[in-house]
Formats: structure tokens, sequence, C-alpha cells
């Protein structure tokens, strides 16, 4: 696995974490691209996403970008969880309206990773601001191996 070229490791490690991810298959979450310490999803609101007031809750957008902050730090091929992570709603979702949470590395340091993710509207506005603090753990996603703590 380590011979292999930091895109191709990146592919294989979003395939490798792809096959047991039922909670973004369930909702309906794309994995659109991975590359070294990168990652965009794609998520289409759904009436059953939306809060009181009619627009998609905050919740789902947090998931969202937790989940290309996932496949993300897990781009490498140790298994990665997060550690702390934080959000800034900027503006609503609306229900039928297709995010995309963008995600980059900022800095990665032994086990600790730091990254940054930005969810746009369809019509390119700022709907949210992440930012995700990870943490490494034992065992690669490419050994077939259990993760643990």
């Amino acid at each position: 696995m380590t011979d292999m070229d930091p895109q191709t490791l990146a592919e294989a490690c979003r395939d490798a974490l792809w096959a047991d991810d039922d909670a973004a298959k369930s909702l309906g979450v794309t994995i659109d691209a991975v590359g070294p310490g990168t990652a965009r999803a794609s998520l289409t609101i759904t009436r059953t996403m939306a809060n009181g007031h009619g627009v998609c809750h905050g919740g789902y957008i947090f998931c969202l970008s937790d989940m290309a902050f996932a496949y993300a730090c897990n781009s490498f091929g140790p298994r990665v969880v997060a550690q702390h992570c934080s959000v800034t709603f900027l503006a609503p979702a609306k229900v039928g309206e297709r995010l995309t949470a963008s995600a980059s590395e900022k800095a990665r340091w032994g086990r600790n990773g730091l990254y940054d993710i930005a969810v746009h509207g369809e019509d390119g506005r700022l709907v949210a601001e992440f930012r995700g603090h990870s943490r490494q753990i034992s065992g690669h996603l490419l050994d077939g191996g259990e993760g643990g703590q």
C-alpha cells in the first residue's frame, strides 16, 4: 500500500471506507472526489431533513461536513476519527437543494490533523464553515484489520 501514488492511495482508502459507510449511504450522500487530504461530498436536502422553519436542519449540514472531513482525513491509509468539530451556519439550505461540502487539510502532525470544510448551496452561496480536528487510531483502511481506539 505504501508503493501507491498519493491519488491512487486516496481513492483506495475512499473505496475501503465507503464499503462500510452505512450512514452516508442511508442519507443519500455521494463522495464526489477525493485526493490526498481532500474530499468533496454532496447531499440533496429532502423534506424529512427540514426543521420547524422549513429549511434544512443544521444537523444534516453538520453530518455532510463531517462525512467530507472523514474521507479527507482517511485518505492516507491509517484509520482516523474526529476528535473535535465545530460548525458555523451562514445561510439556510432549502428543501430540494443539493449541498456540496469540500474538505481540505490545513495541517497534519503526529497522530493529529486539522481540516476545513466549506459547504455551498447550488447557487454557490456559502451555507456553512466546519473545522475538524482528527486523531489517528489503530489500524489501516487497506489491511483488512479492524479499527479501534
